[in-house]
């Protein structure tokens, strides 16, 4: 299925991503953000805060939002 993944961490990226049925969030946090813990970022799915539980589904829209600002 396709999502579409927005990073706002650094430069920030949006794209779409084939992932497997049942991905959860969690697991596309890993995917994408490989070098931080989820609790440092405001995650949401179609502009809702979410669980890192939940499981996407076709044409959700997906982003990573850092709450905290390293060297700010």
């Amino acid at each position: 299925m396709k999502v579409l993944v927005i990073n706002n961490d650094g430069g920030g990226f949006a794209d779409y991503v084939d992932v497997p049925e049942s991905t959860t969030v969690r697991e596309m946090f890993e995917r994408t953000v490989k070098s931080s813990s989820p609790h440092n970022y405001l995650i949401r799915v179609n502009r809702q805060p979410v669980p890192q539980d939940q499981t996407l589904r076709e044409g959700d829209r997906v982003s990573f939002t850092p709450t905290k600002i390293e060297g700010a």
